[in-house]
C-alpha cells in the first residue's frame, strides 16, 4: 500500500508540474482549477459505544496538491486527482486511551475519580489520494462561480498518538503543565482508510464533509467506528 501510494504521489506532483509548463497563460487569475486544497473540520466517531466517551467536537485538517483534468465534452465538468496529508484529533472527557498496550483489545479507562489530564486527545494522520468529480457553474472566472465536488481518498496510516495537557486532580484542581505525549505501535489503528467526500460552495470557499467508510481500528480491537468531519475547504491557485 505504501509503495503504491508513493508511486501516484510521485506521478502526481510530476502530472501538475507538467500541465502548468504546457497550460497558456491567462490574465484572470479566476483560471485556477483549485491546485491546492485546505480543509479544516470538525470531528466525531459515528458508532462509539457509551463506554468511549468522547466530547462533542474534534478537530480535523487536510492539506492535498490536485490536478485538474476537464472533460473534452463539456467545459464544466472535471475530474481532479491528487496527494497529502489528513489529519484528526479527537478529544476524550476524562478518559485514557491506552494505544501503547500489547493486550488485543483497546482499552478506554475512565481516569475522573484520579488524577487525569485537562485536555486528553487521539491524534491520526495518514497520506492520502484524493479524487474528485467537480462541476464548476463559471468557468471562466473560477472566484466567482458556484462549484460542486463528490468523491473519494484512500490512505495510508502515518501516524497515531495521545496526547495529555495540563495534569489535574479528581476535583478538577491544576497540578501542573506537563504534557505527556504518546505513539502508537499502529497495534490497534487499521493501516489504511477510505473516505467519501463532498463539497459545495462559492469562489475559494465551500462547505466540505467526509465520512470513513472503514473501521478507524483493526477488526476485533474495538467497537465498528467510522469518522465523520465537516467543515469548510480553501481552495485556489
Amino acid at each position: 500500500m505504501k509503495q503504491l501510494l508513493l508511486l501516484v504521489t510521485i506521478f502526481t506532483i510530476n502530472a501538475s508540474l507538467q500541465a502548468q509548463k504546457k497550460a497558456p497563460k491567462f490574465t484572470n487569475t479566476g483560471k485556477a482549477n483549485d491546485h491546492f486544497m485546505i480543509q479544516l473540520t470538525a470531528d466525531t466517531w459515528l458508532g462509539k459505544p457509551d463506554s468511549i466517551k468522547t466530547k462533542s467536537i474534534g478537530r480535523g485538517a487536510n492539506v492535498y496538491g490536485m490536478v485538474n483534468y476537464p472533460f473534452k465534452t463539456n467545459k464544466h465538468m472535471s475530474v481532479a486527482i491528487g496527494a497529502g496529508i489528513g489529519s484528526s484529533s479527537v478529544y476524550f472527557d476524562k478518559q485514557k486511551v491506552a494505544i501503547t498496550g500489547t493486550v488485543k483489545t483497546l482499552a478506554f479507562t475512565n481516569v475522573d475519580t484520579v488524577n487525569h489530564y485537562k485536555k486528553y486527545k487521539v491524534t491520526t494522520a495518514y497520506l492520502e489520494l484524493p479524487i474528485e468529480l467537480r462541476f464548476t457553474q463559471n468557468t471562466n472566472n473560477l472566484k466567482k462561480s458556484w462549484k460542486f465536488a463528490v468523491g473519494a481518498k484512500i490512505g495510508t496510516l502515518l501516524n497515531a498518538y495521545t496526547k495529555g495537557k495540563t495534569l489535574q486532580d479528581k476535583n478538577g484542581n491544576d497540578i501542573n503543565a506537563v504534557t505527556e505525549k504518546l505513539k502508537s505501535k499502529k497495534t490497534y489503528f487499521s493501516n489504511s482508510r477510505i473516505a467519501l467526500t463532498g463539497r459545495v460552495g462559492y469562489g475559494n470557499l465551500s462547505l466540505f464533509a467526509q465520512y470513513q467508510v472503514t473501521n478507524i481500528f483493526k477488526d476485533g480491537v474495538s467497537a465498528i467506528i467510522n469518522p465523520l468531519g465537516i467543515g469548510i475547504a480553501i481552495s485556489g491557485l
